[in-house]
């Protein structure tokens, strides 16, 4: 039941979020450390946002135009949490941020720079997404990657997913 509450949830923020889709915290390409992994009920384990790999002192951009909700220490560890449009909330951590509580920001404006102290085995960026109480994947924020097609199988390239191309040779000796 939870798991398809959150899969509902996550639909409509992907089909109301219109505007706010379409900027990284991180520049690309994002390289994620550890993936969303909702718990099956509010106070169980689980991951309740993903881990993106960054160097230390890496800028981090606002992925939506919003009002900074928090800035501030908690836990010892440096947090910035941006409120969204259509009731979203998004944080960052371990972050020096840039701006202030209550301060406006534009989408892709540099709002924080990441800090030691992540929980990860390399620094990283953990990036999370509240609905009122409900966690939600953060790179539902994100656009979907445009497919890319492969050639068939007879195709003018000759190639397909199943067989490497074969090497060139002139076509006259």
């Amino acid at each position: 039941m939870t798991t398809l509450l959150l899969s509902l949830l996550l639909a409509l923020v992907q089909t109301s979020l219109g505007p706010v889709l379409g900027v990284r915290p991180l520049p690309p390409p994002l390289s994620v450390a550890r993936w969303w992994d909702p718990p099956p009920t509010p106070y169980a384990a689980g991951h309740r946002g993903v881990d993106l790999s960054a160097p230390v002192g890496a800028e981090l951009r606002a992925v939506a135009a919003g009002r900074v909700h928090y800035a501030g220490m908690v836990a010892g560890r440096g947090v910035l949490s941006l409120a969204l449009p259509n009731g979203l909330r998004t944080t960052y951590e371990p972050v020096r941020p840039l701006v202030a509580e209550g301060e406006q920001v534009t989408a892709g404006q540099v709002v924080a720079v990441l800090t030691e102290g992540s929980h990860c085995p390399e620094p990283c960026l953990h990036w999370g997404l509240l609905a009122g109480e409900a966690y939600l994947n953060p790179l539902a924020l994100l656009p979907r990657p445009a497919p890319r097609l492969l050639p068939m199988a007879g195709s003018a390239a000759g190639l397909s997913p199943g067989r490497p191309a074969a090497p060139w040779r002139r076509p006259f000796p």
